[in-house]
Order: C-alpha cells, then sequence, then structure tokens
C-alpha cells in the first residue's frame, strides 16, 4: 500500500506527573509493525528507549484537545503523546491505524479460528503441567490465538432479514459461552507461575471479550426494536432505546482485582475491629449537638490529588472493573477500588464549595435585586474551582449514613465587598433583635463567621444534606444532593440530582438553584474532570433569574471547562448580565451599560475553614470516621487502606440489615425531611421568625 510507509518525526510523549511531556524522536516501523522512540534523532541508531507492537491495538485521538492521542497496546502499554497541530496529530494517527490493522489481519490468518483449533486451556491442568509452560517469547495473545474473519473482497454484505435475528441470536449465544469458558479459564489459573490469572495481557484479554460480548447485545436489542418498529410501522410515542442491564453480577468484595481472603478477626488490625464494633448509630444520641467555632482550629490539611502513580501501577485493576461494566450502568452498588479515592469525604468537598466565604457574604451587600442577582451568580460560578482538588479526577469517599461534617469561616469585614450606599455592618435596632443569642453581650467582632453542617440522610439512594449561615448577615443556604454515577465507556458521569435554596432575610428573598452534571474523562490514561449542563437560579419575589451553560468539549476543537450564562429580569424578558469564560480560569462579566468586569479564579484568595482537632469530633464526624483510611492513603499502603474502607461499608450493611429485619427507621441528627427534600432541623428563617415574634410580644 502507498500508505505503508515508515514515518518518522518528533512527538511529545506524557511520562508522569513529576517530569510531564517530553520530546522524543519516534518510528513507525511498518514492516515489523512496531512504534519506537529515541531520546532524540541523533540516538536514533542505539537501541529505542521503548517500543510498543501495533499487532491489536488502539490508536484513539484524545477529547482533551485536538493535538493530542494515545496508543493502547493489546499488552496493556499505553504511550499518550501529543503532535505539534491537529494536522499532524492526523497524519500520525491514520498511518498508525492502517499499519495496525494490516498486522491485526496478519495474525488472523495465521491463525485458525478457536472452533478448528484442539487446544484448550481448561484442560491443561496445572500450572506444573508441560501445557501451560510459557515460553519466554511467548506472550498471551499468541497463547490463545483468537481468530479473525473477514469477507470476501467484492462481494457485498446482504440486508439483514427479519427472521435472520434468529440465526444472529444463536450465534450469540455460542460466543457467549466461548467468552464464559474464557473468562473461566483465566480465573482458574494459578495467582503465581510462568502464566497466572493476574497476568497483564489476560486480563487485557478478558476485559475487551467481556466489552465485546456487552456492546454486541446492546446492538442486538436495538436491531429488535427496529425490527419491531418495522413491523408496527413505526415506533409508538415517547418510546426510547435504552441500554440493557447488566447480564454479568458484580462482585461486591473486590480487592486490586482479585477476590478478597480478609483474615481472620484476630489478625486485624485494632483500629479495624474497633470500626467494626462501633454500636448502631440510632443507639447513639441523635440529638443535634451544637459545635461552637471557637473550639475550631484553622485547617493545615492540605491533600492535593495529583498523584498518578497509584493509577498507572493498577491499571489492571481498572480494566478488570471495566470488563464488568456496561454504558448506562448505575455504579451507585458498585465498589470502586480504593487506590482512585480522594483523601476527603464528598461531605466535605460540599464544605470546600463555600472556600470564597467573602463572595458569598457580599451578595446580601448589593443595593438592588439586579445586583444581588449577579453577585450570587458570581459567586455560585467561582464555588467549583477549588471545590477540586488538583487536576487528577478521583472520587471522595462515599459517605457512610449518619456521618456528618463541621466547620466553619471567619472572614474579616474588611474583605467583603460592600453595597454602594456604604457601611453594611450597621444594623438597627429591629436588625439587632434577630441575631443569635451567642452575640449578645459581646463586643461586635471585626469579622464574620459562616458556619457550616452536613450530613448524609439516605444510604439509598445516597442522599446528602448541607446547610451554610452567616448569622450576622442573616443569610443562609440549604440543599439536598442525590450523588447518581453512571458508566459511560471511558468516562463516568455524576448526575447531582436535587435542589439549593439561598435565603437573604434582610431583603426577604429566596434564591432557588440547581447543580451541574460531573465527569470523570480519560479514565484509562490521565483522568481529568469537567462540568457538563444547564443549572437555572430564580428569586420569584424579584423576578431576576439566571441560565448558566457549562459545556462539554466537543470531539473535535473545542475549549476545556467552558460556561455561558445570562441574568434577565423575567417580567420584560431583558438579559442584564452575560458572563463568558471557564469556571476554572478566567470568568468575563458584561453588564447591560456595557461596563466588562473580569475574575481570575487563579488569583481568587482562598480562606482556609476551620475544624475541631480529630480529638474532638464525634465517631461519625467524617475525618474521625474516614482518619484510618485516610492515613493509609497518605502512606501509599493501598492494601491497608482498603481493608480499612471495608471494615467501614461492611458495618453499614449489617447496621442496614438489622434496621430491616427489625423495621426500626433511620433516625436523621440534624436534617428532616419535608416533601421530596430536606432541610435543616433549625434554619435560620425560623430563628429570626422566632425572635421577631418573641420581640413583637414584648412590645
Amino acid at each position: 500500500s502507498d500508505h505503508m510507509e515508515n514515518i518518522y518525526g518528533y512527538l511529545m510523549k506524557y511520562t508522569n506527573l513529576v517530569t510531564g511531556w517530553q520530546y522524543r524522536f519516534f518510528v513507525l516501523n511498518n514492516d515489523a509493525g512496531l512504534l519506537e522512540y529515541f531520546v532524540n534523532e541523533q540516538s536514533r541508531h542505539l537501541k529505542p528507549r521503548g517500543t510498543l507492537q501495533l499487532a491489536g491495538a488502539v490508536i484513539s485521538p484524545s477529547d482533551e484537545d485536538s493535538h493530542t492521542f494515545t496508543v493502547n497496546a493489546a499488552s496493556g502499554e499505553q504511550y499518550k503523546l501529543r503532535a505539534t497541530d491537529a494536522k499532524e496529530r492526523q497524519h500520525w494517527v491514520s498511518r498508525l491505524q492502517i499499519c495496525t490493522q494490516h498486522h491485526t489481519e496478519a495474525i488472523g490468518k495465521n491463525n485458525p479460528p478457536l472452533k478448528s483449533r484442539s487446544f484448550s486451556l481448561a484442560s491443561q491442568g496445572s500450572a506444573n503441567s508441560p501445557g501451560v509452560q510459557r515460553r519466554p517469547s511467548q506472550n498471551a495473545v499468541s497463547f490463545f490465538n483468537v481468530g479473525h474473519h473477514r469477507l470476501p473482497t467484492g462481494k457485498r454484505v446482504p440486508i439483514m432479514q427479519p427472521d435472520h435475528l434468529v440465526d444472529v441470536r444463536e450465534m450469540m449465544s455460542q460466543a457467549e459461552g466461548q467468552q464464559r469458558d474464557l473468562i473461566r479459564s483465566i480465573e482458574c489459573l494459578p495467582v503465581s507461575g510462568h502464566l497466572t490469572s493476574l497476568d497483564q495481557d489476560l486480563l487485557m484479554l478478558k476485559a475487551t471479550s467481556m466489552a465485546t460480548m456487552n456492546c454486541l447485545n446492546d446492538c442486538f436489542h436495538i436491531l429488535q426494536l427496529q425490527h419491531a418498529s418495522q413491523q408496527k410501522g413505526s415506533l409508538p410515542a415517547g418510546t426510547t432505546i435504552n441500554w440493557l442491564e447488566p447480564k454479568i453480577s458484580l462482585a461486591n468484595h473486590f480487592k486490586n482485582g482479585a477476590a478478597q481472603n480478609f483474615p481472620a478477626e484476630i489478625n486485624k488490625p485494632a483500629c479495624v475491629r474497633e470500626e467494626q464494633s462501633v454500636a448502631e448509630p440510632c443507639q447513639l444520641t441523635r440529638e443535634p449537638e451544637e459545635i461552637s467555632s471557637d473550639e475550631e482550629l484553622e485547617d493545615i490539611c492540605d491533600d492535593k490529588e495529583d498523584d498518578l502513580g497509584a493509577v498507572e501501577e493498577q491499571r489492571s485493576v481498572i480494566l478488570h472493573l471495566l470488563s464488568q461494566l456496561k454504558l448506562g450502568m448505575d455504579l451507585t452498588r458498585v465498589v470502586l477500588p480504593t487506590f482512585i479515592l480522594e483523601k476527603r469525604s464528598l461531605l466535605e468537598m460540599y464544605a470546600d464549595f463555600m472556600s470564597h466565604p467573602d463572595l458569598f457574604i457580599s451578595i446580601t451587600n448589593g443595593s438592588t435585586p439586579e445586583e444581588r442577582m449577579i453577585r450570587f451568580v458570581e459567586y455560585y460560578l467561582t464555588s467549583f474551582h477549588e471545590g477540586r482538588k488538583g487536576a487528577i479526577a478521583k472520587k471522595p469517599y462515599n459517605p457512610i449514613i449518619g456521618e456528618t461534617f463541621h466547620c466553619s469561616w471567619r472572614m474579616p469585614k474588611s474583605n467583603v465587598a460592600t453595597d454602594v450606599g456604604g457601611n453594611v455592618s450597621a444594623h438597627s435596632t429591629s436588625e439587632q433583635v434577630t441575631l443569635s443569642k451567642d452575640m449578645e453581650g459581646q463586643k461586635e467582632l471585626d469579622y464574620y463567621t459562616v458556619k457550616f453542617v452536613a450530613e448524609q440522610v439516605s444510604h439509598h439512594p445516597p442522599v446528602s444534606g448541607f446547610y451554610a449561615e452567616c448569622v450576622e448577615r442573616k443569610m443562609c443556604v440549604n440543599a439536598h444532593v442525590w450523588t447518581k454515577s453512571k458508566f459511560l465507556g471511558m468516562s463516568i458521569g455524576v448526575t447531582m440530582i436535587g435542589e439549593g435554596l439561598l435565603s437573604l432575610l434582610e431583603h426577604g428573598e429566596e434564591y432557588t438553584f440547581s447543580l451541574p452534571c460531573a465527569y470523570a474523562r480519560s479514565i484509562l490514561t490521565v483522568p481529568w474532570v469537567e462540568l457538563g449542563g444547564k443549572v437555572n437560579i430564580n428569586c420569584a419575589k424579584t423576578g431576576y433569574s439566571a441560565s448558566i451553560n457549562f459545556h462539554t468539549k466537543p470531539f473535535y476543537g473545542g475549549k476545556l471547562h467552558r460556561v455561558t450564562g445570562e441574568v434577565k429580569q423575567n417580567s420584560t424578558n431583558t438579559v442584564v448580565c452575560r458572563v463568558q469564560g471557564e469556571w476554572n480560569s478566567l470568568l468575563e462579566f458584561t453588564y447591560s451599560n456595557g461596563e466588562t468586569k473580569y475574575v481570575d479564579l487563579t488569583k481568587l484568595s482562598v480562606t482556609r475553614k476551620r475544624v475541631r482537632p480529630l480529638e474532638k469530633q464525634g465517631p461519625f464526624e467524617s475525618r474521625r470516621l474516614w482518619q484510618h483510611v485516610t492515613e493509609s492513603l497518605r502512606d501509599g499502603d493501598i492494601d491497608k487502606a482498603t481493608e480499612h474502607k471495608r471494615a467501614l461499608e461492611e458495618r453499614q450493611r449489617n447496621e442496614e440489615r438489622l434496621r430491616t429485619e427489625t423495621e426500626t427507621p433511620w433516625c436523621t441528627k440534624y436534617f428532616l425531611k419535608e416533601g421530596d427534600g430536606w432541610v435543616y432541623h433549625k434554619p435560620l428563617w425560623k430563628t429570626v421568625s422566632a425572635a421577631q415574634t418573641q420581640q413583637t410580644d414584648t412590645n
């Protein structure tokens, strides 16, 4: 072929998070089916620094930008490469794909299909038998010799007739049986020796074969629906084509890809036994605990999640997990490997959204309803950046039911933007009575305090409630969120179902808002996070609303983390402010009078939260509850972290089972169920209303 020429040139290769991207000289050897690279062109006559076999490889343009692409070899090894521009990337990708296809088909020609082979892995006996001994030159791909079938050239594929679906189903049933035998054969291999059940090549084969069968089943399901629609003339109104439910059950307990065999109780660490022996939560006091902000100290913990090493080392575990998932599958009950976890609970992540308390407090200082809505939009868009810990996409701990998290922020009054009219700290006599009793008799402080509390109020579905208030400024926010995760192929999507309510009591205004979806992209390479979806903010009293779009990156071109939005007056449909930019870098606000304001999130000051020391926290407060998992992750001891995590999850399952058997309802501590939502038991709007009523009675 004219396209089968050898090509060479410089590309950037991603090495690791420390070294980053490096220029390397790459050579595509079409005859040998190899991609080789050298330090530079001058060292080309030396031994290559790295070599990838392209037979069976997958060449994929990245969705991060228009320059990056990945080469995933059948061995599980991967190169992440970057060209100088989109044209050069396309040149390399197309040549690599042609070479890969040529050598992959050559393997199929040189090896008979499975049906005609007498070799059977299951019949080879133990690892010590001669048939299982692996020659140094024999990899797992050649060991199985999976055949490929090609249609004769020049012949067109006949149109599938409806009655042919029966034949397709029969062939698929045979393929499913062969695939099950293959999986069983791999899992029956010993865990040590020349060829083991944890061999990288075998895990790749296991993952891809299972994913292929899942895909074929989905396609067959769609064909059946199309056949049904042809018989009826058209699909009924409202009919949707959904992904099938998974046929292969997920194992609940996996430790780094292998079945867990935990030691006997006596051999467990003392802290694990302590975790399992904590009493049933409903037997503990469920009375709300008043946390004094004076007990809290400025947080010194700074766990940035930029360590990619664990993800790279555990790639086989990820492949094993992916082989058991289906597109659209709900991941709520899937136990994910420990090494992909952040060192904090989801409840603490919600608290980190409040890391700019100055912007939060300044909302109520707006002199007009229009200004207050714009300030809320500004605060809302700046909250997500600090909520992420580092550039690597990792998952916070799933909160245990009954788990709580408390913290606060102190913000100097001089740092809070005021209204045009002047001093916002001055209150009338009637306003003073609404302040908390804690403030009575004390001299006026030079800072505002924002308090935060979160609680996991439900396990299935997983629902979290959180509440924050600034008593001095008479403002509070209450929200409940149900996190629903789905597997999307090479991404994981998280839908944030729920609603928040911001109350500005000085103005009698309430703002309802929702949250965007989150996506973990490129989960097999360098995972990263983007937000997507449309959210709305509304204030019924003032008639102002905001519509914000978080744009996911298109497959070709486009920017990452783009966001656009507008604020309008509903009665006149007048747009008073437009916003555009990136939610994690620079935002541009354009007002109706023509003025423009820029907010650089990378330069915004972050106020550290204040948290009680571990020894003063209750047993179900997040940091104390997860302390052993967090410490093990910091030490890099994944096995110990997995053991502690499993102990907590097992205890939660046992408690839930006991409540079901005894028909005992779960008792929440800080949040009460109201309709479809959850509301803090003592919100500021009730406190202020009660104080005003008491003042009226006194007068």
